[in-house]
């Protein structure tokens, strides 16, 4: 399973004029009140709490503060204090490090081929003594930074979702009934009130009616949907609690609490271990359910 998305941020004066630097192979740090040199450079004085706006550069050689290498991965983290500065930053270290690395030792910045404006413009820290370059001019600030972030990992599925995934590749929905206080839960799962293991399969219907609902209107990367759309936690009939997907098939404006909504299921040739066999709900025609249906469920 992957998580992925694009962290977007505003850098502001002083980080912005920090990324610009990197992209022009120079580090920059913030000087506070107390004359110390900040690199990573702060926005506001730890000690004033005042906008820093002093920038000063530092050299890309330092010093390795302390450091750590797990096995098997090809770099280590380290601290490293630029000459010039009085704060150590946090990078990685190069796998040709490896059996030199000791705290002590002198590091200089590799830099990346591609240079963006970001911190990945230090490729890693490697030993030995940065080599005089040219002086440059401070080129424009960096207003935005993008950083992708993923995160892949294996999910090892408890019995009662195993049974549930198997029935979607089958086009089909299930859930299980708490023993002692007999709810349905879709997907099954322990009983958070009770404590216990559900025991009794029972068929759950792929239609049911929305609960609350929230509009999305604002785009993102990635999106799949032009805005404005819904997602709906949806009270499928048979369960005792809503599961959360796509309301489809008619305008935001148009959903609301109590709307009786079906499963639209994608060609059965797509169709995996999966809830995104359900590609999406749409309004079924019936009349709205009445709130007291579904109060206990919101």
């Amino acid at each position: 399973m992957t998580i992925a998305f694009d962290y977007t941020r505003s850098l502001g004066p002083v980080l912005g004029r920090f990324m610009a630097g990197l992209r022009d192979r120079r580090v920059l740090g913030s000087r506070t009140a107390d004359g110390r040199v900040h690199v990573p450079p702060v926005e506001y004085d730890p000690v004033t709490c005042e906008p820093v706006t002093d920038l000063v550069e530092v050299s890309p050689t330092g010093t390795v503060l302390s450091w750590t290498w797990t096995e098997g991965q090809s770099s280590g983290w380290a601290l490293v204090r630029l000459d010039g500065a009085d704060t150590a930053l946090l990078h990685t270290v190069g796998a040709g490090a490896r059996e030199h690395l000791r705290t002590g030792l002198r590091v200089r910045i590799r830099w990346a081929g591609d240079r963006t404006g970001h911190i990945r413009d230090i490729e890693c820290f490697e030993p030995g003594e940065a080599e005089a370059t040219p002086e440059t001019a401070e080129g424009e600030p960096v207003a935005i930074m993008t950083t992708p972030i993923r995160l892949s990992y294996r999910h090892t599925t408890s019995d009662e979702e195993d049974r549930y995934l198997r029935a979607l590749a089958e086009g089909r929905l299930i859930g299980q009934r708490c023993p002692a206080c007999h709810k349905v839960y879709v997907p099954p799962r322990v009983c958070p009130a009770d404590g216990v293991a559900p025991d009794e399969v029972v068929e759950i219907a792929d239609r049911g009616m929305v609960t609350t609902f929230c509009v999305v209107n604002v785009p993102f990367a990635g999106q799949r949907l032009d805005p404005p759309y819904v997602v709906a936690q949806v009270l499928l009939d048979g369960a005792d609690i809503p599961i959360q997907h796509l309301i489809l098939g008619v305008g935001a404006e148009q959903v609301r609490m109590g709307l009786r909504v079906a499963a639209v299921w994608r060609d059965r040739e797509q169709w995996s271990f999966t809830p995104e066999n359900i590609a999406h709900f749409e309004p079924t025609g019936e009349p709205d359910a009445p709130y007291e249906s579904y109060a206990e469920h919101l």
